[in-house]
């Protein structure tokens, strides 16, 4: 887990971790943005510095193939085979959080999600 907002490409041709950009970078990192700004913890972007102590994401977002490469994400496919514009959003340092703990990332999300709608 971690608290991030990932786009697409999620891999590259060379199979190592570096920014593959799409045709449509720029919308992909403006739907990122929308989301991560209205979740100050993602936003801010070191948020698992317990686990993770040197992954940072500049405003709580990234290139997929930039932080680890995925070749054939479902991410990429969905952009590539159906033009579907698609992002993962990761919503915690703990991957699999106890049912007590999800209140909170509701009220961490709600707002980010709402306007990630607004996106359309």
């Amino acid at each position: 887990g971690s608290l991030v907002v990932n786009y697409p490409f999620d891999d590259d041709e060379q199979g190592i971790a570096i920014y593959s950009k799409s045709p449509d970078d720029a919308v992909f990192q403006k739907l990122a943005l929308a989301y991560s700004k209205e979740n100050a913890e993602m936003y801010q972007g070191s948020p698992c510095k317990d686990m993770y102590p040197t992954e940072y994401f500049p405003h709580g977002i990234t290139n997929g193939a930039q932080w680890y490469n995925v070749p054939g994400g479902m991410q990429d496919w969905n952009y590539l085979h159906t033009n579907c514009f698609e992002v993962t959003i990761e919503l915690g340092c703990v991957k699999y959080p106890r049912a007590e703990e999800l209140p909170k990332y509701w009220a961490q999300n709600w707002r980010s999600l709402l306007q990630f709608m607004k996106q359309v």
